[in-house]
């Protein structure tokens, strides 16, 4: 079983718990105007790699790994577009005792039969899933990313009703993503799933408009700059107010 990969990282620390060998898979469906991987949107391209290949060089740095109670994040691109692949894979980490996270913004969620068969196979060998709720508002959403956020709102509430256990994250854009109203919202929608470990408030960057740049494509957000840590946490505060952390054990 191959994956279409755009690229790995070997130690990553911000996909996770603890150190993560994260796979950032080809593909997306969203056009997300903030997206720092827009090359990684084109479907069907990349560097085909077999699991048996991955999970070699993963084998590495196990020691490094799961002493700091990492595992592996498959990213991307957008990876619940190739769940074939996945579940190979993951079914081979889980033989290795390895922590298995998908980072995802749902935006390939269907309800067709196919797509939650495989689904539900898959979550059967996924500890964590990173779940990227891009915007609450539906048009803003459409004109953010491109596409309409209803069947991504229900694939959250799915891996809730799945007990799926998973680390919101909101990027914050000024003037975009950062309405006070917006995140409100927001954080009623969170208090309503019942398997949210942890929120997460990923501060706007440029740090990918190269990318854009060297693609030909044109960059919507020059004029918007970097949030500061004071509309950090007091968005922070917004889309956490009825949120019910986990108890710590």
């Amino acid at each position: 079983m191959n994956g279409n990969i755009h690229s790995i990282e070997t130690l990553g620390t911000v996909d996770g718990p603890g150190i993560r060998y994260v796979i950032f898979t080809q593909g997306c469906l969203l056009r997300c105007q903030f997206c720092h991987n827009a090359d990684t949107w084109e479907i069907g391209t990349g560097k085909e790699m077999a699991v048996s290949d991955i999970m070699d060089d993963l084998m590495s740095y196990l020691p490094f790994i799961q002493s700091s109670g990492g595992g592996i994040t498959v990213s991307g691109g957008e990876p619940l577009l190739q769940i074939p692949f996945l579940i190979e894979l993951f079914k081979e980490c889980k033989k290795k005792g390895i922590h298995t996270t998908i980072d995802s913004s749902g935006g390939c969620f269907s309800h067709s039969k196919l797509f939650i068969e495989q689904l539900e196979e898959l979550l059967q060998y996924t500890d964590l899933v990173l779940l990227d709720l891009k915007h609450i508002n539906r048009k803003k959403h459409i004109q953010l990313t491109g596409m309409a956020n209803d069947h991504i709102l229900e694939f959250a509430t799915f891996l809730s009703d799945h007990q799926v256990p998973i680390w919101v994250r909101h990027v914050l854009v000024p003037t975009v993503t950062d309405d006070p109203e917006d995140l409100e919202k927001l954080g009623e929608f969170i208090g309503t799933l019942k398997n949210v470990q942890k929120i997460e408030i990923l501060p706007y960057h440029k740090l990918g408009v190269y990318k854009w740049e060297a693609l030909g494509h044109e960059y919507q957000l020059n004029s918007v700059e970097p949030p500061s840590e004071e509309k950090v946490e007091f968005a922070y505060k917004l889309i956490t107010a009825h949120w019910k952390a986990p108890l710590e054990h």
